[in-house]
């Protein structure tokens, strides 16, 4: 599956000198953990998270603690640029979404913006990962079939999908089989896929 596949597209974005207030309530207001901080000339200049707002968002209220609570020393940044990520991990639209879930996991990053050449193309965040997994069989099934009938191929194969791993049953080619391989496993939802033929061998 492809990341543009799964991606969510237009993309909440904010500006560079809005108000960290403003930017609060962007993210509240969209239901979205972060998002794209895009400059007038529409270029990604870094992005903005929930974590990165909070700090210092909040002061200490002195009925929580017996001893005099001491004001803090400034005030919390003022504008997101004072408080974004500039250092970006990105994605492409043509590249592996396992490759980048992969990757989320492994550095804990919530939300990958997509680039297209320079052009902000979309994001992908764990939900929008978790809403594809979510995907029942039976949808699962019914798309894997529609997509093979597209090219004339419903009638080679029986179809059976189990968790999100969808089984093609048929007696054909070499060809046909890489065929019925790559077009199922575009569909949203689809973990893994394996090819048989009528007697059960890959």
């Amino acid at each position: 599956m492809l990341i543009r596949e799964v991606m969510t597209t237009p993309v909440v974005t904010i500006a560079p000198r809005a108000t960290v207030r403003q930017a609060i309530r962007v993210l509240h207001e969209h239901d979205v953990t972060a998002a794209p901080v895009v400059g007038d000339d529409g270029r990604m200049v870094g992005i903005v998270s929930e974590m990165d707002l909070l700090r210092g968002a909040f002061e200490a209220d002195p009925r929580a603690f017996a001893r005099p609570v001491r004001a803090a020393s400034e005030p919390p940044p003022p504008r997101v640029e004072d408080v974004m990520t500039t250092e970006v991990r990105t994605a492409r639209p043509n590249s592996d979404a396992a490759a980048l879930a992969d990757m989320m996991i492994e550095t804990g990053i919530k939300s990958v913006p997509v680039l297209d050449g320079t052009a902000l193309a979309g994001i992908v965040s764990r939900r929008d990962l978790i809403a594809v997994l979510a995907r029942g069989d039976a949808r699962i099934h019914d798309d894997v079939t529609a997509l093979l009938a597209e090219y004339g191929e419903e009638q080679r194969w029986t179809v059976t999908v189990e968790d999100g791993i969808v089984t093609l049953h048929g007696r054909t080619g070499e060809s046909t089989r890489r065929l019925a391989d790559v077009l199922a496993r575009t569909v949203p939802g689809v973990t893994r896929v394996t090819v048989l033929d009528t007697t059960g061998r890959p």
